[in-house]
Parts: C-alpha cells; sequence; structure tokens
C-alpha cells in the first residue's frame, strides 16, 4: 500500500521536521524517492548504486536537520546531491569493477527487447552531445525541471539554459536516427 500523501508544502515538511515532527521527513522522502532514483540510476547506470545514493541523499538530508533552511526548490536542493553522490558511487564502481560494467549493461539491454534497439540508439545519439547539453535535456524532458530551475541547479544564467536547450535538439533534429521524432 503506498504511504499517505502529505498535503503540506515542502516549507511547511521542512518546518515541521525543524520542529521535530519525524512524519515531515517521510512525506518528503515519499515525495521526492521516485526522482531522486531515477537521477542516480541516469549518473550511476546502475540499479545497485542508485539505491545506495538514493539512501545516502536522505541520509544527508535527515543530517541538515534542525537549522535546515530550504532557500529554493527541494528539487534544486536535491540535485547536486544525487549528482556528487552518484559521480561518487561511479567512479568507486568504475575503480572496482572496471570493465565489468560494460557487461552489465549489455545484460540490462537484453530485459526489454521490443525497445532495447531504439533505446541503445537514442542512448548513442544523446552520448554524442556535450555533457552540458545532455545534462540541460534531460533535466529538461526526462526529469521536468523548469528553465528557471535547470539554471538555478547548475549555477548558469537562464539564457545559457535556453541556449543549451536550444542547440541540443537541433542536433538531435539533425542526427537521421531522432530526425523523425521531430518531423510533423
Amino acid at each position: 500500500m503506498p504511504p499517505p500523501t502529505d498535503p503540506r508544502s515542502d516549507a511547511e515538511l521542512v518546518e515541521a521536521l525543524n520542529g521535530g515532527d519525524p512524519s515531515a521527513f517521510d512525506a518528503l522522502y515519499y515525495r521526492y524517492r521516485d526522482r531522486v532514483s531515477r537521477l542516480a540510476l541516469r549518473f550511476t547506470g546502475n540499479e545497485q548504486d542508485a539505491l545506495d545514493v538514493l539512501q545516502e541523499t536522505f541520509a544527508y538530508v535527515h543530517r541538515k536537520f534542525p537549522g535546515f533552511r530550504l532557500t529554493s526548490a527541494m528539487t534544486t536542493f536535491l540535485y547536486p546531491v544525487v549528482k556528487h553522490l552518484s559521480l561518487a558511487a561511479r567512479r568507486k564502481r568504475m575503480r572496482m569493477f572496471g570493465d565489468d560494467l560494460a557487461l552489465d549493461s549489455a545484460a540490462a539491454g537484453e530485459a526489454a527487447p521490443d525497445s532495447a534497439g531504439v533505446r541503445a540508439e537514442l542512448s548513442a545519439v544523446l552520448a554524442g552531445l556535450p555533457l552540458t547539453h545532455r545534462e540541460v535535456l534531460l533535466l529538461r524532458f526526462v526529469d521536468g525541471f523548469s528553465l528557471e530551475e535547470i539554471a538555478a541547479v547548475m549555477k548558469i544564467p537562464l539564457g545559457t539554459v535556453k541556449s543549451r536547450i536550444h542547440n541540443a535538439l537541433a542536433t538531435l533534429r539533425a542526427d537521421p536516427r531522432t530526425r523523425a521524432y521531430f518531423d510533423p
């Protein structure tokens, strides 16, 4: 049974948690766990590492209380935490397992044969984008961040976010492997 949703805003939950209400932490966890997991999986490329990052992220958040002040959207606060922890987990896995990661990725691709080819092709096209363009594109269209949230999270001007998204989409439109997704 899914946990009940808490009608309080993020700011109200933070205030309640600062006041000692443990149910407020549960509400924040259930509100953001799926988003954090998806983001961690995208950065780590490994489900187990993503689950570890999820746990570490909320342990980090929990240690901030009492006394935490939410000065932006919770997603804006969480993004750099998840990114940092995910990249650290990925580096650790690379040091420990090296080339075995390629085998893990290949095995994961076999799980869904109907979409594996399309997914692999899209991944190849996205991998060809500069990291900065790929990151804003995924934040916008996969994670659903607003342009302003992306600017805040990445600490870049709003115009730069718009430019990077525009350039990334232009690259995708020009690539024959993804052009069909853009043609009317």
